[in-house]
């Protein structure tokens, strides 16, 4: 059985790391009314969002209704399921029932064409719990968002996992050096699942795993793409040994040609750069036609241009560049995020002032923003923003980071001061009975009926 299945949490208390995650999921379910807004775990994948909603239900006895990104997610779909669900009772017995929208950020297409209305039509009109996850926050649809809960999830450190993988360890009866498990905890990059799969693999058919095992393991996209980046702008490597590492990388060469891009536009001499970069776009012709024509076969005369050229023009230079992911690839997710960022804006300013979303966006985003500057707190709370939305209106981060920050500590502040209220109000609840108690008990009353009788009573 696949251990990540496996030894997938029963209970939120056996959830790894994000405690203060699982202690807003926990609070929030444990108050849950149907005035309550639904919550949304989001954060990268395979750290616990999914095996989280699964264990809170199970410590709440409460029925569990999944759609996740492998179902069909029409309005129909989800009108059928979930909505039905959201406003009758179980009819297992259970308490209440959940709804799981698994990853919710992966709305998009004509195959989940109308999801997005329809969610947000079963969260206003839902009876029932409602728990959503999500990879990235600005992914979910603004009109989603902007009805839920946030609570983020993070990658869990190496030094957490460790403790984990040790236990998983001793339940199968294999001994691993503590070396060898830090290493896949390092590899896993904070991700859960990847961790549990790579001890799998390197515990098959062993009694006992050791950091020499793991050179076996198969390694993972991102550093065989280095290998190849690096080893071709070394040119010192061999034309058939660059050709057969460029196949084994899982990355296309329409990506591999952009790394190189990136690597090449390093080079101190104008000339070699020149040269490289010649060899890239000739490259990128090829690839260009090769989806054009739908012709693959100009694959290979792409890679063999894009590498071989290139580490002939780097040949001799030791140019040893920066590897990392192509710039473009930070500027299209900055871009994408911040249109997600102000389309989400427009959608608050829009819904809160009645007045349509373009219209905001080209006449009244600058008053509104002038308006928020003098009272950012009142724009908070009235369109319910986040730091980044605020930022965005008021065009300062730091300052919205300060606002968002003291507006969550007095909301702190105030509700440990409701609790403590409420604590001595309980407690002066209970003196108040007990005295009460006594005063009966010494009541003249009490006492005649509770004295014993005598014949001198009479």
């Amino acid at each position: 059985m696949d251990w990540a299945e496996q030894y997938r949490p029963k209970k939120l208390a056996d959830i790894i790391g994000n405690t203060q995650a699982v202690h807003a999921i926990f609070d929030w379910a444990n108050d849950w009314n149907p005035e309550k807004k639904p919550i949304l775990l989001y954060g990268k994948p395979g750290i616990g969002k999914t095996s989280a909603a699964y264990a809170l239900a199970r410590d709440f006895e409460w029925e569990i209704i999944e759609l996740n990104a492998s179902d069909q997610r029409t309005k129909g779909v989800i009108e059928r399921i979930a909505g039905s669900s959201s406003t009758t009772a179980s009819l297992s017995g259970a308490k209440r029932r959940l709804i799981l929208l698994d990853e919710a950020d992966n709305l998009e297409g004509t195959a989940d064409r109308g999801g997005a209305k329809a969610i947000v039509e079963i969260i206003r009109h839902s009876k029932q719990p409602i728990l959503l996850t999500a990879n990235d926050a600005y992914g979910v649809a603004p009109e989603i968002r902007r009805l839920c809960t946030e609570v983020q999830f993070r990658a869990i450190p190496a030094r957490s996992l460790v403790p984990y993988l040790k236990q998983i360890c001793a339940s199968e009866g294999l001994e691993c050096d503590h070396e060898a498990l830090f290493t896949i905890a390092e590899a896993a990059r904070g991700d859960i699942r990847s961790a549990l799969n790579m001890l799998y693999g390197s515990a098959v058919n062993k009694e006992r795993i050791t950091l020499y095992d793991l050179h076996g393991m198969q390694k993972d996209a991102r550093s065989s793409i280095f290998d190849l980046v690096a080893k071709t702008i070394s040119g010192s490597t061999q034309d058939k040994v660059l050709l057969g590492l460029s196949r084994e990388v899982e990355d296309s060469p329409d990506t591999q040609v952009q790394w190189l891009e990136a690597a090449a536009s390093q080079h101190r001499d104008v000339k070699r750069r020149a040269l490289s970069l010649r060899f890239l776009s000739q490259a990128d012709l090829y690839l260009g036609r090769t989806f054009s024509r739908q012709y693959y076969t100009l694959w290979r005369y792409a890679s063999a241009i894009m590498l071989i050229g290139t580490a002939g023009a780097s040949a001799g230079t030791g140019h040893r560049p920066k590897i990392s992911p192509p710039d473009r690839w930070k500027h299209m997710g900055r871009a994408r995020r911040l249109k997600m960022i102000r389309r989400s804006l427009f959608i608050r300013c829009s819904e809160t002032f009645q007045i349509p979303e373009k219209i905001v966006a080209e006449e009244y985003l600058t008053p509104i923003g002038i308006l928020a500057d003098q009272n950012p707190e009142f724009f908070v709370r009235s369109l319910n923003l986040d730091t980044e939305q605020l930022a965005l209106l008021i065009n300062d981060r730091v300052r919205a980071g300060s606002v968002i920050k003291d507006m969550e500590k007095r909301e702190k502040e105030e509700e440990k001061r409701a609790k403590e209220e409420e604590k001595k109000k309980l407690t002066s609840g209970k003196v108040k009975q007990e005295t009460q108690k006594e005063v009966h008990d010494q009541s003249p009353e009490k006492k005649r009926s509770g004295s014993q009788s005598t014949l001198f009573s009479f």
